[in-house]
């Protein structure tokens, strides 16, 4: 048997270990030991579950924990194995791709509670689910089921690899569209509490799928260029959903976690929309990243002149510079090619150039995407700068190499005030001596947006797959 103060420590440690994790992943050098500590307070956490469940139901437990050990095995293996093989590329697919995971089980549980609530020890006197426990249930399904269909949208967007229209990067709009949205949410709000007050199947079902509806609604109208915050929106609307179950389930561990990742979420969601200029309201509310003409401002793209060079022009650039800041984009993810840009700068460093990286908060499709991808080829953590701290910079490089990036460099957001991305903070790569752009083509970024530092007179476009184009100029350093 496990006295209920033994669980309430086991619970306060685990959930001390999991704020230790967040305050880890902060900041690459203490990731790792974020990582472990997030990994040990989920140990304990479910170690401590399952020890309750035992000592509360005997015997009788041991099938039914049987079972949870069995999905622990079969979703671990999967889990590990899909992150083992996972690409840098596609690690915000899988990001998404786990967050549905996490509103779907919040749905899942929620309907197991409403049909037997008996087996979760949650009715009273009179054998009906509490009032209380009724408005938590209806809140941790409608979240969970919007997570679901939001994040699976988020998939689609982000994988690039579906015809569907609703995966599709560029933002589909429509007359009337913010106030369906608003019916939608009155609607499942008048019938949670009709739920909260009959406790009856209909209004939770129909509350449910309308939340299913809704998820696909307020992402539909995001275009690709804000997936960043996308991803951290998802993420704290999974933590909610986990947080809404816990008060249902009166597990003050999934309480705590789940207010955990919601609440870090929401913040990382204020800090992407501070570095793009958007409303913080409009990404809650699922209406925000998307001007329809944008993606027709980089039509004329192919018809204006650009200065192009060979690898080995841009090498000569780098090996007689005294100091280069380098712009990774998604490009460069694409291309894999961190590995080879790290001996590079390695022979740009023997030779005495100062080489450091700048970070966009939105650089990638995640946020954090850049960090990791340098982080995966080893490069030194004290190269590595975000956006406020070298902007002041650029304006003494002497050479800004820009690898796959596009809209994080793109003037336009200072110089236009028309431009859909006006005001958005960016890299001010513009402002360094000589430019050098390697991209594969003069297509635009995700925003669909015409980038008016490729056609300044001190740039100099080097197309060709982002390893391949290293890899040239490394021989010719």
């Amino acid at each position: 048997m496990i006295s209920l103060d033994v669980v309430v420590l086991l619970y306060l440690i685990a959930s001390v270990c999991f704020i230790q994790s967040l305050k880890g992943l902060s900041h690459p050098t203490t990731s790792i030991l974020g990582n472990t500590f997030g990994m040990a307070g989920m140990g304990i956490a479910i170690a401590t579950t399952a020890a309750l469940i035992w000592s509360q139901a005997g015997e009788t437990a041991a099938s039914g924990l049987g079972w949870v050990l069995l999905g622990l095995l079969i979703g671990g293996s999967i889990g590990a194995l899909m992150a083992k093989r996972v690409e840098m590329t596609k690690m915000p697919e899988l990001v998404a791709f786990m967050h549905s995971m996490i509103g779907l089980a919040a749905v899942a549980i929620a309907i197991a509670i409403v049909a037997e609530p008996t087996a979760f020890g949650i009715v009273d006197g009179q054998g009906a689910i509490p009032v209380g426990n009724r408005v938590e249930l209806f809140l941790g399904s409608a979240i969970g089921a919007i997570t679901f269909s939001g994040s699976v949208i988020a998939f689609g967007k982000l994988s690039g690899r579906y015809k569907f229209r609703l995966f599709q990067g560029a933002p589909i709009l429509f007359p009337g569209q913010h106030y369906l949205n608003l019916l939608l949410a009155l609607v499942m709000i008048g019938l949670g509490a009709w739920f909260a007050v009959t406790q009856a199947w209909a209004p939770f079902a129909l509350l449910t799928a309308l939340a299913f509806i809704l998820g696909v609604l307020i992402i539909i109208p995001i275009g690709g260029a804000d997936m960043p915050v996308v991803v951290s929106m998802l993420n704290s609307y999974s933590g909610w959903a986990a947080a809404g179950i816990g008060f249902s389930l009166g597990n003050p561990m999934l309480i705590v976690a789940g207010s955990l990742v919601g609440s870090s979420g929401a913040i990382l969601s204020y800090i992407m929309c501070k570095a793009m200029n958007r409303s913080f309201f409009n990404v809650i509310l699922g209406g925000f990243g998307n001007t329809a003409s944008s993606a027709d401002s980089g039509a004329g793209a192919q018809q204006r002149n650009v200065k192009s060079g060979s690898p080995d022009d841009a090498a000569f650039l780098l090996g007689n510079a005294e100091s280069v800041i380098i712009v990774p984009g998604y490009g460069l993810a694409v291309a894999r090619a961190q590995h080879a840009l790290k001996e590079l700068t390695e022979k740009l460093a023997e030779q005495g150039v100062d080489v450091k990286y700048a970070i966009h908060p939105v650089a990638g499709r995640m946020p954090g995407h850049m960090n990791v991808l340098l982080a995966e080829a080893e490069v030194s953590y004290e190269q590595v700068f975000e956006m406020d701290e070298i902007n002041g910079e650029f304006s003494q490089a002497d050479v800004v190499l820009v690898l796959g990036a596009n809209d994080v460099v793109n003037p336009a957001a200072k110089n236009d005030p028309a431009s859909p991305i006006a005001g958005m903070p960016i890299l001010e790569a513009y402002k360094a001596r000589a430019v050098i752009v390697n991209k594969r083509s003069m297509a635009s970024g995700y925003a669909g947006l015409d980038n008016e530092l490729f056609y300044m007179d001190k740039t100099m476009m080097v197309f060709g797959d982002a390893k391949k184009v290293i890899e040239d100029m490394l021989k010719a350093a």
